[in-house]
């Protein structure tokens, strides 16, 4: 699988990152299985979060039995200081790991929060105590909302930023979702640039169902044809990496689509985003 330089951090992470939201509630075995089948893949990055049931836990034992041989990113959406010293001493304990190569201020969507995070007694100051202590190498940020990103990239020298980029977004552009000058800003930045909901379609027609066939808070592709237009789309952009979603069932096809990644000329992204305009964006103002 191909790798790209991840900003300045200068890892060279593989185009696909390990999303562990997959592993929210499988058995262990399941858990090493899939990590096995990373690797053999060429998958070298992983991300996850002590939200993701028992993800931490099913990495925690793996890594515990066979070291963590891969660039391990985690996050925290703790708001204050001592909350987000608690989240990622905890997240080392659980996760069996003397350190992060980069930790992330989660899900930070709207002014008030960023200025929270980054404001006195906010969760980046335990952050940079941590990278003191060399308990995180580098620091991120994420969200579903670039242009709110893009600000925060203004704010601090993040070295990532991890948001939504698709082609649905591509061809629907609003206040909430146009990922553009967050690119832009990345590059000058040399900002690693981790996309998200790269084979989303849209929101479920019922959110409150609980018989929605995939892991996943949205609907996502799941025609192999669809999932290589839109994975190419997103890998064609000025990006580092796109995640693995969190249904393991779309993975084989997500993985043979990245192995296989041409990029897409100008002509044909724009041809991907007009076969997707049917769909809605998939986040703004009034997600959840």
């Amino acid at each position: 699988m191909d790798k790209r330089r991840l900003g300045k951090t200068e890892h060279m992470s593989s185009i696909l990152i390990f999303g562990s939201f997959a592993l929210f509630r499988i058995s262990q075995k399941a858990a090493d299985a899939t990590l096995e089948m990373a690797l053999e893949n060429g998958i070298n990055h992983i991300d996850v979060s002590p939200l993701y049931g028992d993800a931490e836990k099913h990495l925690g034992s793996w890594f515990r039995k066979n070291g963590k041989k891969f660039f391990l990113g985690c996050k925290t959406n703790e708001r204050r200081k001592t909350g987000a010293w608690k989240s990622l001493k905890c997240s080392l304990d659980t996760l069996k790991v003397d350190c992060f190569d980069l930790f992330q201020l989660h899900g930070v969507d709207d002014v008030k929060t960023l200025n929270t995070v980054l404001g006195p007694g906010g969760a980046l100051e335990a952050v940079l105590e941590a990278k003191q202590q060399d308990l995180v190498h580098y620091i991120g940020i994420t969200g579903h909302n670039p242009p709110l990103q893009n600000k925060a990239l203004q704010r601090f020298d993040f070295d990532t930023v991890m948001f939504p980029l698709n082609r649905v977004h591509a061809i629907h552009p609003t206040d909430w979702n146009d990922f553009a000058p967050l690119l832009q800003t990345s590059r000058q930045k040399d900002v690693g640039v981790i996309a998200i909901k790269s084979v989303a379609k849209r929101a479920w027609e019922d959110h409150q169902a609980r018989s929605h066939p995939y892991n996943t808070w949205y609907e996502p592709f799941d025609e192999a044809s669809e999932i290589e237009r839109s994975l190419w789309y997103t890998l064609s952009q000025d990006i580092t990496a796109a995640m693995l979603p969190g249904e393991l069932q779309l993975w084989p096809m997500i993985i043979d689509a990245a192995k296989r990644f041409k990029p897409l000329s100008k002509k044909k992204q724009q041809e991907v985003m007009s076969q997707v305009a049917q769909y809605q964006p998939l986040v703004g103002p009034r997600m959840d």
